[in-house]
C-alpha cells in the first residue's frame, strides 16, 4: 500500500491489486465484500455505495479515462465521538474502487482516527489476499 499526497494536500492510501491476486472479478463483488466488513465491525455504520462511473458518464460534459471500466465508493462512518462541530468535516469515510483491465485500484483518505485508518487498511489489504477473502466469505471476522 502506498501513502501519497494528492494535489500536495490530501493524504491518500492506495493499493493496486492485480486481478490474479484476488478472488474478486468485479467492482461490485469488492463493494459487497467491503459492505460486509463495514456491517461486521462493531463501530462502523454503512451509508451507501456511490457509482461514480455512472454519475460521470451521465453528465453532458462528463469525462472518464478510457482505461477505467468501473468506479464506485462505499460510504460509511466510524463516528465514535462527536467532540466538536468541526469533527463533521472529516466524516463520513469512503473507500474507492476503480476497475481497470488488469487490476483494481483501491483508495481512501487518511482519517484523523488511528483505529479507522488501521481498520480500513486491513479491509483493503485483505482484498489482495485470497486466504483472508475466503475466510470472510465463510463468515470468519478479520
Amino acid at each position: 500500500m502506498k501513502y501519497t499526497r494528492l494535489q500536495e494536500r490530501y493524504p491518500v492510501f492506495t493499493l493496486d491489486v492485480e486481478k490474479q491476486e484476488t478472488d474478486f472479478s468485479t467492482t461490485d463483488e469488492i463493494m459487497a465484500y467491503l459492505k460486509r466488513c463495514v456491517e461486521g465491525h462493531g463501530v462502523s455504520r454503512f451509508i451507501a455505495v456511490f457509482d461514480h462511473f455512472s454519475h460521470t458518464n451521465g453528465l453532458e460534459n462528463g469525462s472518464i479515462d478510457a482505461s477505467i471500466l468501473a468506479a464506485k465508493s462505499i460510504v460509511f462512518c466510524f463516528g465514535i465521538t462527536l467532540p466538536s462541530p468541526q469533527a463533521m468535516s472529516t466524516r463520513p469515510k469512503s473507500i474507492g474502487v476503480v476497475e481497470l483491465t488488469d487490476r483494481f485500484v483501491i483508495t481512501f483518505l487518511e482519517a484523523p482516527m488511528p483505529m479507522a485508518n488501521s481498520t480500513m487498511e486491513s479491509w483493503v489489504m485483505s482484498i489482495g489476499n485470497r486466504q483472508e477473502v475466503n475466510a470472510v466469505r465463510a463468515g470468519t471476522r478479520i
